[in-house]
């Protein structure tokens, strides 16, 4: 299995680089390497630390140290706690929106403006596999505001089909299931590859999963000094930057 990539350990915790197509722990439905996996046959002794999960088949799930997660199809920086201490005090950031995360994806489409913010509930939507959508009117004071900031940073088109796309760079301002997927093709402009929320359109620049990827994570470490955290862009996100200007 493609394994994950080590980019800071301390005392307290361990920052890794998710290579797309790794899920972080079992879903209960099928077997095959996770994160959690990995973490548990080379740090032992984060068995007992986080919470476990119970899965809709009634398993229970081992998520050993992990405090936040990443998409499957995901690439990008994570950060596990080692210690218990260290996971309230990481889990305390995620919750309160003092950790910053920063994300790199290709959409369909130019948008018209260069930046903006979109905010719209999040719900479940039955189905299977399990989709998130944007709560209806109606309903969205049912449930807690979804945020995220974004920013256009190139405009071009794929140069096997033609069709427009735009490189952006995404802000979450909290932490729902498939957030920035869901606002994204809320937004008009799905991440490209996607093949929940862009299904049937076609995979541009080669992409064989979403694209999507989790660039950079800011947060404070229990010594009480601020870091920020960088994935470097995987190969297939430089293939698709070649192919737009100013990237």
């Amino acid at each position: 299995m493609n394994e994950p990539t080590i980019l800071y350990e301390d005392n307290d915790v361990l920052v890794v680089d998710k290579p797309a197509g790794l899920i972080v722990h079992s879903d209960g439905r099928t077997k095959e390497p996770s994160v959690a996996e990995w973490v548990l046959a080379r740090y032992p002794a984060l068995a007992d630390v986080g919470e476990s999960w119970t899965s809709p088949q009634g398993e229970v799930i081992a998520r050993p140290g992990i405090v936040h997660r990443l998409d499957r199809g995901t690439s990008g920086v994570m950060i596990l706690a080692k210690t218990g201490e260290a996971y309230a005090f990481l889990k305390k950031q995620f919750e309160d929106r003092s950790a910053e995360k920063r994300y790199r994806a290709f959409v369909y489409g130019h948008p018209k403006e260069d930046n903006g913010v979109i905010e719209a509930e999040i719900v479940r939507i039955r189905s299977v596999p399990p989709r998130w959508g944007v709560a209806r009117e109606e309903e969205s004071r049912k449930h807690r505001a979804a945020i995220t900031e974004w920013q256009t940073l190139s405009r071009g088109a794929d140069p096997a089909t033609g069709e427009k796309a735009s490189y952006l760079e995404a802000r979450p301002k909290t932490g729902r299931t498939h957030q920035i997927r869901v606002h994204f093709k809320h937004f008009g402009h799905p991440v490209v590859c996607d093949p929940l929320y862009a299904n049937g359109r076609p995979c541009l620049f080669d992409f064989k999963r979403p694209a999507l990827h989790a660039l950079s994570l800011s947060l404070t470490l229990l010594s009480g000094e601020r870091h920020a955290f960088e994935a470097p862009l995987p190969d297939d996100f430089k293939s698709a930057c070649a192919h737009l200007s100013g990237v």
